[in-house]
C-alpha cells in the first residue's frame, strides 16, 4: 500500500486522547502517550516526555498498563510532541512456534481452562 492510500484510509479520532504507553522492544525504556487518532494501519501520538535518544524503529505500543493488549510499531514522522505510528504485521516465525500452554492432551487443557478461569476472576 503506498503512502498516499494511507492517508485516505479511515481514521478514528479521540477528542480527549487514550492513555497509552510506548515502550521499546528489549524494554528499557517506556513513556506515556495519548493516542489521538488510529486508523487499521498506524496511529498518531502525543508523547508525554522527550523521545530523544530512544529507538523508535521498532517498539511496542501499549494500550494496557500491563501490556496485555499491544501493537508492534514503527515511528514513520515527528510532529513536535506528536508522533505518527505504523503497525507492523505480526512477527510470522514467533508465531508458529509452540507456546508452553498450546498441548492436545486432556491435563494440559484442563490446565489451560483453569489459568482463563483464575485470569477472568482476577480481573
Amino acid at each position: 500500500m503506498n503512502l498516499g492510500n494511507r492517508r485516505s484510509e479511515r481514521r478514528v479520532g479521540f477528542e480527549l486522547g487514550i492513555h497509552v504507553y510506548i515502550m521499546g522492544i528489549d524494554g528499557t525504556w517506556r513513556r506515556e502517550c495519548r493516542m489521538v487518532d488510529a486508523s487499521q494501519n498506524g496511529a498518531r501520538l502525543i508523547v508525554d516526555g522527550s523521545i530523544e535518544g530512544l529507538d523508535l524503529k521498532e517498539f511496542f505500543l501499549l494500550l494496557s498498563s500491563t501490556g496485555l493488549a499491544f501493537r508492534r510499531c514503527r515511528m514513520v514522522r515527528v510532529a513536535g510532541d506528536q508522533i505518527r505510528v505504523e503497525f507492523l504485521p505480526p512477527d510470522r516465525a514467533a508465531s508458529r512456534k509452540k507456546h508452553p500452554c498450546r498441548h492436545s492432551t486432556d491435563e494440559n487443557t484442563s490446565t489451560l481452562k483453569d489459568i482463563r478461569w483464575t485470569t477472568t476472576r482476577t480481573v
